[in-house]
């Protein structure tokens, strides 16, 4: 890849029976906007987005995002029960290429069906 055409995306994801659904935030995007307008909202956006006959809330499945940080690096935001496996995957399919960071999130933001079973 070009790295002077290269840019970082955005957006959100999901793991969904072992598969990724990978949502790249779209500057045309009309749905499931964040409240800034500039990045998806897990929520808002499952309705258009979820699987054909899912009946599942948003927050069933263990989901991330992908943001940038304040020195222009990309930061993985992901629930804990999302393996390792998947980086290379969540990489390819956001463009992210050099340094990244990687924050497994275990707060209530991110807790998914699978936290909740005790």
């Amino acid at each position: 890849m070009d790295k002077a055409n290269h840019i970082n995306k955005t957006g959100v994801f999901w793991l969904i029976e072992g598969e990724l659904l990978v949502i790249p935030y779209s500057e045309d995007a009309t749905e499931g906007l964040s409240k800034s307008g500039c990045n998806y909202n897990h929520r808002l956006l499952w309705e258009s987005v979820r699987p054909k006959g899912c009946n599942k809330p948003f927050d069933y499945y263990p989901r991330g995002r992908v943001e940038i940080d304040n020195k222009g690096r990309p930061v993985i935001f992901m629930n804990q029960n999302i393996g390792e496996s998947f980086i290379p995957d969540i990489k390819e399919r956001f463009g992210i290429e050099g340094d990244f960071r990687i924050h497994y999130d275990g707060s209530e933001h991110y807790k998914c069906s699978i936290d909740r079973k005790y």
